[in-house]
């Protein structure tokens, strides 16, 4: 086999699961599109028109590659028609800022000698024909509909416009500099931009956030003085159907409009907001909206003023729906200076406590955008409260792709498994088994993990994290497995079988053994504190003001939220309040987010939490060690480049994973003085 040596650059990036021989198998078909004509010149038909004459270019069989429907050796032919709906569609009010998902969807209908993508919009025929890559085209059904989940499949950039201090260029971001900015503006050579809207809409990705929500003073502008640069942005992700949103602060109207309040309820703060978003749309027709972060860490927000947090969404969606725009308003809020010493502020309660009262007062064009669990992207929390507790609120399902708590793309940590389970949940497990999280929430969100890296990611196989997510905001019951499968397939189609299958081995394993040898139980954490949030420092975060404790001592470990401790359990359903409460029925794998439990305490699993402490995390780096073993015999099966690039960052992850072994086996030996029963070193 001949092995691909293209070294990438910032320049020339990996194509991800993109690349030309991929797309090959759709320029061998005969295609034509079937478009009524006062749509022909749409900037997503014009897009489409231009990836079928790539195909044709990269064709297997085309004799004449120049032209997107050039007579091929094969007979199959493929048809994209657009059907546009006619008539009244009863869609309930929302849907005029929320969307429609079946306005992206679309059916594929096959014969022996013809594939027909039929859907109702651009978009919808966008999505149905890079779905064709995923398919076996020779045993697709007769006829089968696609239907994203929800209308709003959004990915959140912490891209800071100039480079923080502490946080860098991107917060959170392990990928190199902001596609979006550089030397505090937006590029010049946005390149990169739109590469990067083609792999979003190849997953059905149609939203996008483009600045931190830690919004500092030069990304504030961006609403205001520098929205033109904005619309150049806006103008590439449109020809993808992708919309563009900014985070804005609480703050403009004193910071940027000169006023003397923030005041949601205040006239002239309300009229502030109009005429800023008025002129806007004047500049991006179809700007998608805003998403806030207030009263959060420091940002400015309506507490200030004795308003509720659906006080400050609502003026802010008032001010957005002439234009049809949504602010989806984040519940990440908490108190960040409590005092260690006490025990009866959980952080867990806070987005509970400041939204669930105000369930049914936000407007339809209001989302709430929920992270999945109480605390912060852990690699184990349990599932938000607040989710079952708004039944009357638009919701929004966040997740992070990036890999702030899982191995800052230094490790590999596939994510699909998690997200999936995430989404399966259910909060009624007796009375309402088949209503899932992913059924709940209007929209999904997710911090990007995305950069101007050579593999987009940094870590080249953390490319499929981001796939995972478009996959399964699509399609929440898709099997994180099987489209594990099909990155890997798509990524590297010149890579033998074997080694896909080896791949696969490894990367399904992953979230499971980056779990084993990081905090046990669910108690979450134990990280370097601050803007590192990387490797281990057990009681980094157990004396400060962020709420993020594991209360460990010389008798046991874990937080008391049951109903003699903080009673966070009470803000679930009852059914599963009960199972949470009872430590003979709260899961293994959440005992110390849930309950303080002595060293000796038995699991269901039969062992004691002291020695399953030692055997995780001696099991974790056996794995990691043994990925490392199983990779380097993959070395004349992958291409050059990035077999280098994974052996860089798997002997970084061996590093960190013995460093992590070695601190937690030894911090948790010295506070029970209980040996590891087989008797491995632990200093």
């Amino acid at each position: 086999m001949s092995l691909d040596t293209t070294a990438h650059t910032a320049t020339s990036p990996h194509p991800a699961w993109l690349p030309p021989t991929t797309l090959a198998r759709l320029g061998d078909l005969t295609t034509t599109l079937d478009i009524p004509p006062h749509l022909a010149d749409h900037p997503v038909i014009t897009t489409l028109r231009s990836e079928i004459t790539h195909a044709a270019h990269n064709a297997t069989t085309t004799e004449h590659p120049g032209r997107a429907s050039a007579t091929t050796t094969t007979s199959r032919t493929l048809t994209l028609r657009l059907t546009p709906p006619t008539g009244a569609t009863n869609q309930p009010a929302s849907t005029q800022f929320l969307g429609d998902p079946h306005d992206d969807a679309y059916t594929l209908t096959t014969t022996p000698d013809t594939i027909t993508v039929t859907g109702r919009t651009p978009n919808a025929l966008l999505y149905g024909y890079f779905a064709l890559l995923r398919h076996d085209l020779t045993t697709l059904p007769p006829t089968s509909k696609h239907t994203p989940a929800t209308a709003i499949r959004m990915l959140d950039h912490w891209d800071n416009l100039s480079v923080h201090p502490v946080m860098g260029q991107i917060e959170r971001g392990y990928a190199g500099d902001s596609i979006f900015y550089t030397n505090g503006a937006v590029r010049e050579n946005l390149t990169r931009v739109a590469d990067y809207a083609r792999l979003l809409a190849s997953l059905g990705i149609n939203h996008v956030a483009i600045n931190n929500v830690n919004v500092e003073r030069d990304a504030a502008r961006l609403l205001t003085d520098n929205i033109n640069d904005v619309a150049r942005i806006a103008a590439i992700f449109r020809n993808w159907g992708i919309r563009t949103h900014l985070s804005v602060s609480f703050g403009s109207p004193m910071s940027l409009g000169g006023l003397t309040s923030n005041d949601p309820l205040d006239p002239q703060v309300r009229q502030w907001w109009a005429d800023t978003f008025t002129a806007v749309y004047s500049v991006i027709p179809d700007f998608g909206g805003i998403v806030i972060k207030a009263d959060s860490e420091g940002q400015p927000g309506p507490f200030a003023y004795g308003r509720t947090h659906a006080d400050g969404a609502n003026m802010l969606a008032e001010a957005l729906a002439p234009h049809h725009g949504i602010v989806h308003w984040r519940a990440f809020v908490y108190n960040h200076t409590q005092d260690w010493r006490d025990r009866t502020t959980d952080r867990a309660r806070a987005a509970y406590e400041h939204f669930a009262p105000h369930d049914g007062t936000f407007a339809d064009n209001a989302i709430v955008q929920i992270k999945f669990g109480p605390m912060d992207f852990q690699a184990r929390e349990p599932i938000s409260p607040t989710f079952a507790a708004m039944p009357h609120t638009n919701l929004s399902l966040e997740f992070q792709v990036t890999q702030e708590y899982t191995g800052q793309q230094r490790h590999i940590c596939y994510l699909g498994t998690q997200w999936s389970e995430i989404m399966r949940f259910t909060f009624w497990p007796t009375s309402n088994p088949h209503t899932t999280l992913a059924d709940i929430p209007v929209s999904f969100t997710a911090v990007s993990n995305v950069g101007m890296s050579a593999y987009w990611t940094g870590h080249p196989l953390a490319q499929a994290n981001l796939y995972a997510y478009g996959r399964l905001t699509w399609d929440p019951t898709a099997d994180p497995g099987d489209i594990l499968t099909e990155w890997l397939t798509l990524t590297f189609p010149h890579t033998p079988a074997a080694t896909r299958t080896t791949l696969h081995h490894i990367m399904a394993s992953s979230w499971d053994t980056y779990e084993k040898y990081t905090a046990p139980l669910g108690v979450g954490f134990m990280v370097s504190p601050g803007a590192a949030h990387y490797g281990p420092h057990i009681d980094g975060y157990e004396y400060s003001p962020w709420g993020t404790y594991h209360f460990a001592d010389r008798d046991g470990v874990g937080v008391d939220r049951t109903r003699t401790g903080t009673r966070f359990v009470d803000q679930y359903p009852p059914e599963l309040a009960d199972q949470y409460n009872n430590l003979d029925t709260c899961p293994d794998e959440l005992v110390l987010f849930f309950h303080h439990v002595p060293y000796t305490h038995v699991l269901h699993s039969g062992k004691t939490v002291i020695q399953h402490i030692y055997d995780t995390h001696f099991e974790g780096v056996d794995k990691v060690l043994d990925y490392q073993r199983t990779w380097d015999n993959l070395r004349d099966t992958i291409p050059t480049a990035v077999f280098e690039e994974v052996s860089t960052r798997l002997t970084e992850q061996v590093r960190c994973a013995h460093e992590w072994r070695d601190q937690m086996c030894t911090y948790f030996f010295r506070k029970s003085g209980i040996p590891d029963t087989h008797g491995r070193t632990i200093y």
